[in-house]
């Protein structure tokens, strides 16, 4: 009797039959354009402390950074979602090429001018997101920028493309070559926490990336553009040496001289 070989080739898996890959959200309802272009005036951090007055208190994508400093985006989202990889499903050899058939692919070929891109992957240090040659597609697509709650790839070729990026890091793996594979598009994800619909507005710079959802985009425009001008208010004020007391926030005497300031511009 032979003795058995110890590293026989595994038998293939059988596959779920239940299953149809990418995941696909559907159409996306994005907001008007004139209220994207109004957000456009409100900082990551009026939206985020004015969502939590209005009594939203998880909207801060904590994790992604800007990749570039002093870059602003704001736009629409469209999604996508990484899960950790499953040896029955788009596993083994060939797998960068299947990613050509996977949600990957899908969600560039969905995107429209002013849109960001937002990308679960569970901060996962080993998975390369995107890389060079997709996020050019995207720039050529009109795209914003992306936030990417996990790592990208190819960072130094990126940056000459000029798009801007909020991630947590770099790495030199391909999307599917470590735990995750892209999943689903245009869904609702996760990013660090912070569940992001498919049309919730993005706003990012250097303090981070803030979700406002689709509806509430008018009270955050009504509450946040007021706030950016008694600040701006409040700014002159400290700049020339005023009461922090008086001035920031604006107490009832401030308020009034910011009243009589606003009307005399």
């Amino acid at each position: 009797m032979s003795r058995p070989q110890i590293t026989a080739p595994l038998p293939e898996l059988p596959q779920p039959d239940n299953l149809e890959l990418p995941v696909n959200g559907g159409p996306v309802t994005r907001p008007k354009p004139a209220l994207i272009e109004q957000l456009k005036a409100v900082s990551s951090a009026t939206a985020s402390a004015n969502l939590h007055k209005l009594g939203l208190k998880h909207s801060w994508i904590q994790g992604p950074v800007a990749r570039q400093r002093g870059r602003k985006i704001v736009g629409p989202a469209v999604t996508l979602a990484f899960m950790p990889q499953r040896e029955d499903l788009l596993a083994g050899p060939g797998q960068e090429q299947t990613e050509k058939r996977s949600a990957l692919w899908s969600v560039f070929e969905s995107v429209q001018p002013g849109d960001v891109l937002c990308i679960q992957a569970y901060g996962d240090p080993y998975t390369g997101c995107v890389g060079e040659m997709l996020s050019t597609f995207f720039k050529g697509r009109g795209g914003a920028g992306m936030v990417v709650d996990g790592s990208i790839r190819d960072w130094t070729e990126i940056q000459h493309i000029d798009l801007p990026m909020w991630t947590r890091g770099v790495t030199p793996n391909y999307a599917s070559q470590s735990r995750l594979f892209p999943w689903a598009f245009n869904v609702p994800v996760a990013l660090s926490r912070v569940t992001v619909i498919p049309g919730d507005a993005i706003i990012a710079d250097d303090d981070g990336a803030v979700m406002v959802p689709r509806a509430m985009i008018p009270l955050v425009l009504e509450h946040s553009l007021e706030h950016e001008e008694w600040e701006e208010f409040s700014r002159l004020k400290l700049q020339e040496g005023g009461d922090l007391r008086r001035y920031y926030p604006l107490s009832d005497e401030g308020w009034e001289e910011y009243e009589q300031w606003k009307a005399a511009q």
